[in-house]
């Protein structure tokens, strides 16, 4: 294990179904998943720790082969999720939770040094909020706020809201969520304004992604960034892909050039099933042609 991390990922590692309009295929996802590759293949030195059956440990192949360093912890089940688009509108779909895999918690984080703790749970209970603020105190934390929002109830999914949310949010720095979460935590529909409260709310910088577009506001500005991909085969996994590159290249870049870095890059990845396989070269070339 190396003394030093840019980013250390924690989160489950999936087992999942797709079902888009009656075409149904397995891939393997979750944030810690999609982020990593992401975070990769924009320079960034990473450390992800996972949690799931030892018999489904060879999900984890394709990460190693990228060169991304695994911890993986044993589970008695990988978390496994179908998820099912009704229409061509990539902000709705319905979701089930087949199996889950039991929470992370901070004994698990190895003591080692890193610029960011990303935490990116699944479902509340993933990643318990008693983790933030000790990890705060080692270095900055990026936290997916789907891990706090979203709920399981006999499978089916719900969204209910964060009660610690005014206890953690100021240990936050760098907060991620769609246009469905911003909308539970803040009761806005308005995603500007929602990023807004969330940054009012201590978080410093809120990333908040929609099907065009990708918004942040650090306290200041508020950015946009839109995606333009030339076909949707490879929505699936958007939101993380977007934080996991917005993280990467936030470490030595600014913000706004960072939002745009990022939006570029998904842009790419949503045209290809799976995690993003570009290479930087790729994302400067399409940030250049959207200017």
């Amino acid at each position: 294990m190396s003394e030093r991390y840019d980013v250390i990922i924690i989160g489950h590692v999936t087992d999942d179904l797709l079902d888009d309009r009656g075409r149904v295929t397995r891939f393997i996802g979750g944030g810690a998943y999609f982020s990593s590759f992401a975070a990769k293949r924009s320079g960034a030195e990473l450390l992800v720790v996972t949690k799931l059956a030892e018999k489904d440990f060879g999900l984890l192949e394709g990460m190693k082969k990228e060169g991304i360093e695994v911890i993986a912890l044993r589970s008695t089940h990988t978390t496994s999720i179908e998820n099912f688009f009704e229409t061509e509108d990539v902000d709705r779909r319905v979701v089930n939770l087949v199996a889950q895999a039991e929470p992370l918690s901070l004994e698990d984080v190895p003591e080692a040094d890193t610029a960011i703790f990303n935490l990116t749970g699944l479902f509340r209970g993933d990643i318990p909020s008693e983790m933030i603020e000790p990890l705060a105190a080692k270095a900055e934390v990026a936290l997916d706020l789907q891990c706090m929002l979203r709920w399981s109830e006999g499978g089916s999914f719900a969204w209910r809201d964060w009660p610690e949310k005014r206890e953690c949010l100021p240990h936050i720095t760098y907060l991620k969520a769609d246009s469905l979460e911003s909308k539970v935590i803040t009761g806005t529909e308005d995603r500007r304004e929602a990023a807004r409260i969330l940054c009012g709310w201590g978080a410093r910088e809120v990333l908040i992604t929609h099907s065009s577009e990708v918004i942040l506001y650090d306290g200041k500005t508020m950015h946009c960034a839109h995606f333009n991909p030339s076909n949707l085969s490879g929505r699936t996994g958007r939101g993380d892909t977007c934080f996991g590159s917005y993280l990467a290249w936030r470490l030595d870049h600014g913000v706004e050039e960072s939002l745009r870095y990022a939006a570029a890059l998904t842009s790419i990845k949503m045209e290809k099933p799976g995690p993003f396989q570009g290479t930087v070269e790729e994302v400067l070339r399409r940030m250049k042609d959207k200017d």
